[in-house]
């Protein structure tokens, strides 16, 4: 059997959870992920962009994060970011305000907006806390009192995901994400014992993993997002590189000026003229002056 492929990728993932046919393992998921957050679980999810040969990852303008919509008309944004791309926050609120914003047609009333939803699934730690799943919603600061209910901002970090976790009984978000951080394979069973449509999802994975034409996709998105992260890492060491030589070059053009004022003055107690003092220690007359005065 050949390996398995990794479902972090995100082209793999909308594969998975994002197609027609796999409408269930992405409802049950979502089940999952509000049911921990202490919210009611969802009957039906219509996928406003499930997945279609167009998705193909050679293609880099292709979206390959899910949209969604309840039936109640909130929409969901799911995201799976296997490398980081940095600013994650202002990247989360710019893209959750088009989602917003996207729904009203110019004249219509901010009354028809509905509740956004973001989840991201991240392969990196972001936030300065132990725990694996964060939610974050708009509230004031002393009360607690809500602003609106529209914003809600989930983050699954599967680093935090302790690698002994053990798949939950009845189910649960963590059998989940378990699977998707690459849980070995042994532990597959019980996994699908807990969640009965998990083993859809492990189906499906077994499936493209063995798919030729899966394979070569699969390999071409993982190279475009090897060499993406490359080039975040490459500009920003880079940015580091140039804000360091900078600092050298302050540095010196402070000490050089602070070698030139010492001389100044000491010429200036020599009674050494103006002028020559200017061309010896390349300070402006106005600036000797103003130390023959002080």
């Amino acid at each position: 059997m050949a390996e398995l492929l990794n479902p972090r990728n995100d082209f793999l993932f909308k594969r998975i959870f994002g197609s027609e046919e796999n409408r269930d393992v992405l409802l049950t998921f979502l089940n999952r992920t509000f049911i921990e957050a202490g919210k009611p679980a969802l009957t039906e999810i219509i996928l406003l962009n499930p997945y279609t040969e167009k998705d193909a990852p050679r293609d880099k303008q292709s979206i390959l994060d899910i949209h969604a919509k309840t039936d109640e008309g909130e929409l969901i944004n799911v995201e799976m970011q296997l490398f980081n791309k940095y600013d994650t926050e202002k990247r989360t609120l710019f893209y959750w305000s088009k989602l917003y914003s996207g729904q009203l047609q110019e004249g219509q009333s901010y009354k028809l907006l509905k509740k956004c939803v973001t989840i991201n699934i991240l392969n990196y730690s972001f936030l300065p806390n132990e725990h694996y799943h964060n939610v974050f919603h708009l509230r004031e600061d002393r009360s607690g009192i809500p602003l609106i209910d529209d914003i809600e901002l989930h983050f699954l970090e599967l680093p935090k995901l302790d690698d002994h976790a053990v798949p939950v009984e009845n189910g649960g978000l963590v059998n989940w994400l378990l699977f998707l951080k690459g849980a070995d394979k042994s532990n597959w069973e019980v996994l699908k014992m807990n969640e009965p449509v998990l083993k859809k999802a492990m189906d499906t994975l077994e499936f493209l993993s063995q798919d030729t034409e899966a394979r070569r996709l699969y390999e071409d998105r993982q190279k475009y997002l090897h060499d993406e992260a490359s080039m975040i890492e490459g500009a920003l060491a880079e940015g580091e590189a140039r804000g360091e030589a900078r600092g050298e070059a302050r540095g010196e053009a402070l000490g050089k000026r602070k070698k030139a004022v010492e001389m100044a003055k000491e010429l200036l107690t020599l009674g050494v003229e103006v002028s020559i003092i200017a061309r010896a220690s390349g300070l402006s007359e106005s600036e000797i002056l103003d130390l023959k005065n002080k």
